[in-house]
């Protein structure tokens, strides 16, 4: 017989007093990432001689464009019927429906504003944010876990979770599966950063990210229950889709930061 784990959290933490307002375990996950994330960011930008002045500018960049990203990446990508019909309820946040391709998209163009606006290099800019997002990225997994949301398909694995809440079939946890994934990688890419960020040639490390994180996400994607009904008409879901574009354009990255290393090392022999 097997011993399934039965899971049936509320999502509310607990409601604010007077103003009837729930505190929801996905918000803490969110502003827990954030807080983390500018503690990493803080000790990289001193590290390398960055300003918590710089740190905080690029702080406000990423929150308006991870927030609006995933918002309205949602919208676009998931559920586009729906929002193209009601535009306002786009603006209800709070209500959920927040895509993580979206927002990586939305923190891409938020950094080619800061970048241009404040002339700081790219490739140097993300290969330093590739340390901290996957600690973002764990700590939602757990509110999307909390929430009995993205679940996994039914399986009898021993591990398996009934999310009552959804209905009563053992199911793949998902959001555990891609959360210590996520552990992982923000453990290998703190400590390329910290031991070897300056063997490699600039954009090595987004390029390995974008590889390894959107590899696993397209991957994962077999064992995810698709999150709307159109994508069952298609050969491959709208994650996996989205995530595409991100591997092939890791690739090049790292192909483009050899060729980079390579270069340098052969003006170095030439001086020396």
């Amino acid at each position: 017989m097997n011993l399934f784990i039965n899971w049936n959290p509320s999502p509310e933490m607990f409601t604010i007093p007077g103003i009837d307002w729930p505190v929801r375990w996905y918000g803490l996950s969110w502003a827990f990432a954030f807080i983390g994330c500018h503690f990493f960011m803080n000790r990289i930008y001193r590290t390398e001689g960055r300003t918590e002045k710089q740190l905080d500018t690029l702080t406000l960049y990423i929150v308006i464009g991870t927030i609006l990203g995933a918002r309205i990446g949602h919208c676009l990508f998931y559920d586009f019927d729906y929002y193209s019909a009601h535009p306002l309820d786009i603006l209800k946040i709070y209500e959920g429906g927040l895509a993580s391709h979206g927002g990586a998209i939305g923190i891409l163009l938020a950094m080619w504003l800061y970048c241009r606006n404040t002339k700081e290099n790219w490739l140097w800019l993300f290969d330093r944010l590739v340390v901290v997002v996957p600690f973002a990225s764990m700590l939602i997994r757990f509110g999307n876990l909390m929430n009995s949301e993205i679940v996994g398909r039914p399986t009898d694995v021993p591990w398996a979770f009934v999310f009552h809440q959804l209905d009563e079939l053992p199911r793949h946890p998902t959001q555990l599966y891609e959360a210590s994934f996520y552990a992982l990688l923000f453990v290998l890419f703190y400590w390329l950063w910290k031991n070897k960020r300056d063997d490699f040639g600039k954009g090595f490390m987004f390029g390995l990210f974008c590889v390894l994180m959107f590899g696993f996400r397209f991957l994962m994607e077999f064992l995810k229950e698709n999150q709307e009904n159109f994508e069952n008409a298609l050969p491959i879901n709208m994650g996996q889709i989205l995530s595409l574009p991100f591997v092939l354009f890791g690739i090049y990255m790292i192909i483009h930061s050899k060729k980079e290393t390579k270069h340098i090392h052969s003006s170095e022999s030439n001086n020396s």
